[in-house]
């Protein structure tokens, strides 16, 4: 027996401002991971996000007399932009209460569309709970951005999309979660006509509040949710939408922020698109669930939910990707603190490609170094150079994993040196390609001391990096004569203000 929720969806009505989004494939991922992979591209939407489909059939549906009196929601951005557009297109004021750390890019696009904005609290509850208190004050009409029945059959219509788009049968649907509004949609309809095909949600590993409240068999209300996929920072489900999620939703995947930007890269090589961080979730958790269960030969789809994300994300997005994707290593090694350590530590590595190097001079017997290292085999590869580097009698850590080190240690690496003497300070240039910066190092030699070093792979044709060299003053016209014959672009950085106020003594 089909849900009653069919029937809502087929008649719902969001073409009025909605199209019908393309089902995309993603070839290179495909190939690489085996299987059909096709992504449904909710991000070519008017507001570039799928929430129009269900505050369109909610506002379209509203009485003459409930609609002059105004709408009002709350909102991270994306509903903000559909509840926005859809008021505009009926002729009715809206009013969007958003939280503060909503991106400037949604706050601009809801205003852009008539919607009177109110910025209230740092996250959706409470953003949802200025709204409730305004509804009451003002007499308006609530437009909630998942737990409502027009809301969710609205949202279904992506269901109904890819069920006769797709070339042949779906194995599995991934499904980005917030509140539960799109998935409840999805999988009422996907699973009334097509029960075989599973339906699996996906939720930030620190915005799990469906993936807890399913496991525990009740709504549960999150302490915290982590803001970096803010379309999905949700401390509570919504009551329907969790009805819908117990009786259809087969599993949950949870994934982490270096997941999400990878699959981001993802989207990006295979499309040249850049979906936002909650409207790359549920490729994240789909790569995911497939390198846990092994599949092979099946169709699968991603549900692209969304591209509203501010440019200035992007450089902490593409700082995580290669991580997430398992293609990046992140280490602290010790090395002794003589001339020509950094070169015999590079010749360990060989010919692996080395992406980051951080050091300063501390005056120690041993130095530490912050190193990234480009990986070809994941995770059996990062294992086999924490072993090559200990049995080379190295002190090793691995850091990947560290959240701190990702986002602030290899940051602030470097400082002023002590007791140092004779510095002077290099900006080189040199062609970035694997094994670049071993020939580097073996160029420059090992007859002067390296006192400070800074290097990073940012994916461009050139690595730059900066050194201190101590260079004693009768030997600083052959250290000129020197830099002169490797034939690299050179600057001297030496009276640098910035070098310094910040590194020299």
């Amino acid at each position: 027996m089909n849900d009653p929720y069919v029937e809502r969806i087929l008649k719902a009505r969001v073409y009025d401002v909605a199209i019908e989004s393309p089902l995309d494939a993603l070839p290179r991922l495909s190939a690489r991971l085996g299987n059909e992979l096709l992504l449904k591209r909710e991000d070519l939407q008017p507001v570039f996000s799928f929430k129009l489909r269900g505050a369109y059939n909610k506002i379209v549906n509203l009485s003459e007399t409930a609609a002059r009196r105004g709408v009002i929601c709350a909102s991270a951005g994306n509903h903000a932009q559909g509840v926005a557009l859809a008021a505009k297109r009926r002729g009715i004021p809206a009013l969007i209460v958003m939280p503060v750390t909503t991106p400037a890019i949604k706050v601009q696009a809801v205003a852009a569309l008539g919607g009177e904005v109110v910025l209230h609290g740092d996250n959706f509850d409470a953003a949802y709970e200025h709204a409730v208190k305004l509804t009451a004050e003002r007499q308006l009409v609530f437009v909630h951005p998942f737990d409502d029945p027009d809301v969710i059959a609205g949202q279904g219509t992506i269901g109904m999309e890819i069920m006769h788009q797709s070339p042949g049968d779906i194995d599995a649907i991934f499904i980005p979660v917030g509140g539960g509004g799109l998935i409840g949609g999805i999988a009422a309809y996907v699973k009334s006509l097509y029960p075989r095909t599973r339906i699996i949600g996906v939720e930030p590993e620190d915005a799990a509040a469906m993936h807890d409240s399913l496991r525990e068999g009740r709504r549960v209300t999150l302490e915290h949710v982590g803001m970096f996929a803010d379309g999905v920072a949700v401390k509570r489900v919504g009551e329907e939408t969790f009805a819908l999620a117990r009786k259809y939703v087969d599993e949950t995947v949870l994934v982490s922020t270096d997941e999400i930007c990878a699959a981001i890269q993802d989207s990006f090589e295979d499309l040249r698109i850049i979906p936002e961080p909650s409207g790359a979730l549920a490729l994240a958790g789909l790569k995911k669930h497939v390198a846990r269960c092994g599949w092979q030969g099946k169709r699968l789809v991603a549900i692209n939910s969304g591209a509203n994300v501010n440019f200035d994300r992007l450089r902490h997005i593409s700082e995580r990707a290669e991580i997430g994707g398992g293609r990046e290593m992140l280490l602290a090694v010790e090395i002794p603190e003589t001339p020509g350590s950094f070169l015999a530590f590079c010749r360990v590595l060989g010919a692996r490609n080395i992406t980051e190097f951080n050091y300063r001079e501390q005056g120690r017997e041993r130095a530490r170094i912050f190193v990234g290292v480009n990986l070809a085999r994941g995770a059996v590869e990062r294992a086999g150079i924490v072993r090559l580097l200990a049995d080379a009698g190295y002190g090793v850590v691995d850091m990947t994993d560290s959240e701190m080190a990702k986002l602030h240690v290899r940051h602030m690496i470097g400082g002023r040196a002590g007791e140092l003497t004779d510095e002077h300070l290099f900006r080189f240039e040199f062609p970035e390609r694997p094994g670049a910066l071993l020939r580097f190092l073996e160029a420059v030699g090992a007859r002067w001391n390296i006192s400070l070093f800074h290097y990073r792979n940012h994916g461009s044709d050139y690595g730059r990096v900066l050194a201190g060299i101590q260079v004693p003053p009768p030997e600083r016209e052959q250290l000129r004569l020197h830099l002169a014959d490797l034939h690299y672009a050179c600057v001297e950085e030496t009276t640098n203000p910035a070098y310094r106020m910040f590194l020299g003594r």
